[in-house]
């Protein structure tokens, strides 16, 4: 006898299973409908496929003619900082001199961010933090990384990691955190005192903690060489953190080479990256995230092109890269800045907020697309065609967030608030 099953979503214009080997990109199943069980996808298909598992004692929700697809997988975030930075951010609009900002004594740059994230309590800078996840929650995110970067001491590297913890344990959605001691490095120090503390001291501790999954740097001109980043990362693989890398944000030092010997998870960024840098990521493994809305938001010089990344074969994810320089909450506006401002069609953006998104943080057999056994991570659009995503410039399109098989959000709202008791973290 089959099992029945707790959850019924149906009467869907489009069903996008997302999976990854769907010619269309997308898995497009018209009329679709999904079972759920236990918090993982039961069975996916027609009607007549989930119809015979419905019990009396099954929840159903009509999708009523719109789109049910995945939750997005957010593969690139620094959500958890404190203070802002809207100075800077109209000062870049304003094309104000360097001399005149200082001037009217706007700070800018990441290092303009530490001072208040020091200087915050946890339970402060989690609350300021988990006003900003709800809003991705409640726009279909149901998996965000989030990443340090904003201590550049063992201190605040630590809280902010701290913090990735609780919004797991207490909000409806899953946190892929990230150590970014890699960020930068303090007023204080020089960069070689930094990276000797960084390697020697801060990682092998956070590893100790095992708070954090990954560990990134940042390859740039003015930032730390591919020959650096290189020390970093394996440092943080010895110490059980799987490797990412910010590449070719702003010029291109040989970081591509980097991530792909040491196949990294994802690379990101990639405006400058060359051709045959792209080719050789694909053919390691590595996942490139390129980011529309921080360049959207920084207005820059050289967007991102997908197409070279398309024709190498690399595997593409977009994420909204929520940060104090781009304050984005919104997967289905940077889906929409993916396929105005970049070309990406719309098949090719909904992939990569899903399936790929969930491969640059090493999870496509747990989310990312609609199949049995996988989490029963599901969302619904209030939408009639899949292509709507990006062409309704309109408010939030989700109508219904589903997290491991429960309703987390109708309507822009929570459901539920936070999902568990005040949560605590180990911290070693």
């Amino acid at each position: 006898m089959k099992e029945s099953a707790e959850l019924v979503v149906g009467n869907a214009s489009e069903l996008l299973t997302c999976a990854d080997d769907a010619p269309d990109l997308i898995g497009v199943i018209r009329g679709g409908w999904v079972a759920v069980r236990g918090g993982r996808v039961l069975a996916v298909g027609a009607k007549s496929d989930v119809e015979p598992l419905i019990s009396s004692a099954t929840e159903f929700i009509d999708a009523a003619g719109g789109i049910v697809a995945p939750g997005f997988v957010d593969s690139h975030t620094h959500v958890v900082f404190g203070g802002t930075r809207v100075g800077e951010y109209f000062a870049k609009i304003e094309k104000l001199s360097p001399e005149e900002t200082e001037r009217r004594g706007i700070r800018t740059g990441i290092l303009t961010t530490l001072e208040p994230t020091r200087k915050h309590s946890l339970e402060f800078l989690y609350e300021e933090t988990a006003a900003r996840v709800k809003d991705m929650i409640v726009s279909g995110s149901t998996t965000i990384e989030s990443k340090s970067g904003y201590g550049l001491d063992r201190e605040t590297e630590i809280k902010q990691l701290e913090v990735n913890g609780l919004l797991e344990a207490r909000l409806p959605v899953s946190i892929a955190s990230t150590f970014l001691g890699g960020h930068g490095w303090p007023h204080d120090m020089s960069k070689e005192k930094y990276m000797d503390f960084l390697i020697k001291d801060m990682i092998p501790f956070v590893g100790s903690l095992g708070l954090a999954e990954f560990c990134d740097a940042w390859c740039d001109e003015g930032h730390y060489t591919a020959k650096e980043c290189g020390a970093i990362l394996e440092a943080g693989a010895a110490a059980g953190m799987r490797p990412k890398l910010h590449e070719g944000g702003y010029s291109y030092i040989g970081g591509a080479e980097v991530a792909s010997d040491l196949h990294a998870v994802s690379a990101d960024h990639l405006n400058y990256v060359p051709r045959k840098s792209l080719r050789k990521l694909a053919e390691s493994g590595v996942t490139g995230v390129p980011l529309p809305g921080i360049d959207f938001a920084v207005g820059h010089p050289l967007p991102f092109d997908p197409a070279p990344m398309i024709d190498e074969g690399l595997e593409i994810a977009i994420a909204t890269n929520c940060c104090p320089g781009c304050w984005c909450t919104s997967m289905p506006f940077i889906m929409i800045l993916a396929c105005r401002n970049h070309g990406m069609s719309s098949e090719r953006a909904i992939r990569a907020a899903t399936i790929a998104g969930a491969k640059a943080l090493g999870r496509q057999d747990r989310v990312g697309s609609i199949e049995p056994g996988k989490n029963a991570d599901i969302q619904v659009w209030n939408l009639g065609h899949h292509e709507d995503i990006a062409y309704h410039y309109k408010g939030n399109p989700v109508a219904i967030v589903i997290k491991d098989g429960k309703v987390a959000a109708r309507d822009s709202r929570l459901v539920s608030g936070e999902r568990r008791q005040r949560g605590s973290v180990n911290k070693g």
